[in-house]
C-alpha cells in the first residue's frame, strides 16, 4: 500500500536524506538574499495586467448582447481570473510576498475573487496539506474526500460514479474548495463541534454572498438590459477559471509516481525527510513562460512544495538546481507534457471507480499506489530510486516477454 519508510523506498541512507536536506537548505538561503526591486516589479506587472483584464472584461460587457463583445468580455474575465486565483491569490497567501512588508499583499490580508474564504483556504492549503502531504488519512487533498486516487481507501459501492463525480467536481472546483475546510460531514456525524462549526459556515456564507452579488447581480444590473447576457457570460468565466485551475491542482499531485504515504512516516521524521516527502510526492508539467505564469507557475509544483513561500517568479531558476539534485542523488524527477500528465490522473481517477479485483496490478506496485515492498525479490540496487525504478520496470518486461 502507501510507503512506510521513506529512506527505504528512495534507497537512501539516513545520511543522504541530511544531506540533501542541507542542499536544499542552501539554495534556499540563496535566493531569499537575492530577493529585491526585479522581483517586487514583476508583482506589480501582474497586478496591474490582472486589474486591465478586469477592467476591459467587464468593460466589454456593457455590449454583451454583441457576441464579439460577449466573447471579448468572457475571455478577458476568465484570464483575470485565472491569474488572480493561481498567480496572485494562491501565492500571495502562501506568504511568498509577505517580505516586502506591504499590507495590499499579504498573506494576511488577501482575499481573493472565488467563493472560498481565505481562512479556511490557508488551513486547509497552508497547513493540512503542506504539512501532511499525501499522508493518507492525514492530507484531505487526497481525492479531496471525493475521489479515490490510491488503492490504500477501501473500495466502495459509491465510487462507481467516480468519473460523474470527477467531472462535477471540474466544473465547480472553487466550491469544492469554499466546502473542503468546513467537514459539514463531520459535523452532520457530531465528531465536529457546532461551536466550531458555525462561526465557519457564517464566514462562508458571507463569502458567497459577496461573490454571488458581486459576479451575478451587481455586474449584470449595470449592464442594464444586457443582464442576462453578462450573467451568462460572468458564469462562462467562472466556470473556464474552475476547469483550469482544477486541471492544473490534479497534474501536480495525481500523476503516475505522485506518491502516498502512511502515517508512520511522520514519527520523528526529519526535515530531510519532509523534503524528501515533498519530492516524491508531487508532479511538474513542461511548461513555457505563457502556460507557467496562467499555472501561477504551479507547472513547478514539485519545487512549490519544496518552498511553499518562496516567489513563484524563482521557481523556474530553482527547478534546475532540483534537477540536478535528483540526478546527484538517483531520485526520479517527475515530470511531463501537460497532456500527458492530466491523462494519467484521469486514468487512475477512471480506474480506481472499478474494485481491486477487476484491476490488474498490485497494491504496492501500481502507477498510482506503491510502497517500498513493490522492490521485493529485485536484486539490490548500486544506485537509488531512480535506479531501482529502472530495475522493475527492465523485470516487468522481462515477465512480458516470458
Amino acid at each position: 500500500m502507501a510507503i512506510s519508510d521513506i529512506n527505504e523506498y528512495a534507497h537512501l541512507t539516513d545520511a543522504d536524506v541530511e544531506a540533501l536536506g542541507a542542499e536544499l537548505d542552501t539554495l534556499r538561503r540563496e535566493v531569499e538574499s537575492s530577493l529585491g526591486e526585479k522581483d517586487r516589479r514583476y508583482l506589480r506587472r501582474t497586478i496591474y495586467a490582472q486589474r486591465g483584464l478586469e477592467v476591459l472584461g467587464r468593460a466589454a460587457l456593457l455590449g454583451s448582447h454583441r457576441r464579439p463583445l460577449w466573447l471579448l468580455g468572457v475571455g478577458a474575465l476568465s484570464v483575470a481570473k485565472i491569474i488572480e486565483n493561481m498567480e496572485l491569490g494562491h501565492n500571495v497567501m502562501h506568504g511568498q510576498w509577505d517580505w516586502m512588508n506591504d499590507p495590499e499583499v499579504h498573506s494576511t490580508t488577501w482575499e481573493w475573487d472565488m467563493v472560498c474564504a481565505s481562512p479556511h483556504w490557508k488551513h486547509s492549503h497552508n497547513y493540512i496539506h503542506h504539512k501532511y502531504t499525501n499522508v493518507i488519512g492525514m492530507d484531505h487533498d487526497v481525492g479531496y474526500k471525493i475521489l479515490r486516487v490510491t488503492r490504500d481507501e477501501a473500495w466502495e459501492p459509491r465510487r462507481a460514479f467516480q468519473p460523474f463525480f470527477n467531472v462535477m467536481l471540474a466544473a465547480t472546483f472553487e466550491w469544492g474548495i469554499g466546502l473542503h475546510d468546513l467537514e459539514l460531514k463531520e459535523v452532520i456525524a457530531g465528531r465536529k463541534p457546532m461551536e466550531q462549526a458555525r462561526p465557519e459556515i457564517k464566514l462562508f456564507l458571507r463569502k458567497i454572498a459577496r461573490q454571488v452579488g458581486k459576479d451575478y447581480l451587481l455586474f449584470p444590473a449595470l449592464t442594464g438590459p444586457n443582464f442576462r447576457h453578462t450573467l451568462t457570460a460572468n458564469l462562462t468565466a467562472n466556470f473556464i477559471r474552475n476547469l483550469w485551475a482544477y486541471a492544473v491542482i490534479f497534474c501536480g499531485h495525481f500523476p503516475d509516481g505522485a506518491e502516498k504515504f502512511t502515517v508512520a512516516t511522520l514519527e520523528d521524521e526529519t526535515h530531510g525527510q519532509w523534503y524528501l516527502r515533498q519530492m516524491l510526492g508531487t508532479a511538474n508539467f513542461e511548461a513555457g513562460p505563457a502556460l507557467a505564469f496562467m499555472s501561477g507557475n504551479l507547472c513547478y509544483q514539485i519545487e512549490h512544495h519544496l518552498y511553499p513561500d518562496m516567489p513563484s517568479n524563482r521557481l523556474a531558476a530553482v527547478s534546475v538546481r532540483v534537477r540536478e539534485l535528483c540526478e546527484k542523488y538517483d531520485l526520479p524527477y517527475n515530470t511531463g507534457s501537460f497532456t500527458m500528465q492530466y491523462l494519467r490522473t484521469l486514468r487512475t481517477i477512471n480506474k480506481l471507480a472499478l474494485p481491486d479485483s477487476l484491476l490488474i496490478d498490485t497494491v504496492d506496485d501500481a502507477p498510482e499506489t506503491a510502497s517500498e515492498r513493490r522492490f521485493d525479490g529485485l536484486p539490490p540496487s548500486k544506485g537509488g530510486l531512480k535506479t531501482a525504478l529502472a530495475q522493475l520496470r527492465e523485470r516487468r518486461r522481462g515477465r512480458r516477454r516470458r
